[in-house]
């Protein structure tokens, strides 16, 4: 079993890497909750509404594939395979997208701010300080996903590598 770990990253490391992915998934679910309950508040006013793009799309909700892939790493950590060494891969990739579109959604939120009802302006204020605040928890959120996934593919090229798989590739041979 000790074959499956990643020499650059221990069993230790993979435990606290899950464990703040899950954090950061828990905390973005519940600042999803939070704006959703700032946003439905509102008085619809002479200028409306505000309407926040990221809670439109749920990018806050997305925390769920940070959770998912923090729980794989922990169970990873404890049980090696190369079948969850490539779940892992494959969830931390999909929270690189994740954190990717976030950004730029985020970014566009907080870059167009349309007058709202005056009523409604201390929400709308609020909210965009809430995108502002996820900015940071998303940047973590990329490193540690993008760390895993670089340190995770060496440990699985090394698997196949040690494990003597021979994918019979003949490099000399013309592709076409």
């Amino acid at each position: 079993m000790a074959q499956y770990v990643c020499s650059k990253l221990s069993s230790t490391n993979t435990l606290v890497l899950g464990a703040i992915q899950i954090l950061l998934g828990i905390f973005h679910v519940f600042m999803w909750y939070f704006q959703v309950f700032l946003y439905m508040g509102q008085i619809r006013g002479v200028f409306g509404i505000y309407e926040s793009i990221t809670l439109k799309a749920g990018c806050t909700l997305w925390g769920i594939f940070f959770i998912m892939s923090g729980a794989v790493l922990i169970k990873l950590a404890k049980h090696p395979t190369p079948q969850l060494i490539i779940i892992a891969l494959t969830l931390n990739i999909t929270c690189i997208i994740a954190v990717i579109v976030a950004v730029i959604l985020t970014l566009v939120e907080l870059s167009s701010f349309h007058s709202v009802s005056y009523r409604n302006f201390g929400q709308a204020q609020l909210g965009r300080f809430v995108s502002a605040v996820l900015l940071v928890s998303y940047s973590l959120q990329f490193a540690i996903a993008l760390i895993y996934s670089i340190f995770g593919s060496i440990g699985l090229v090394s698997v196949y590598l040690f494990s003597g798989i021979s994918r019979n590739v003949d490099f000399n041979k013309p592709i076409l």
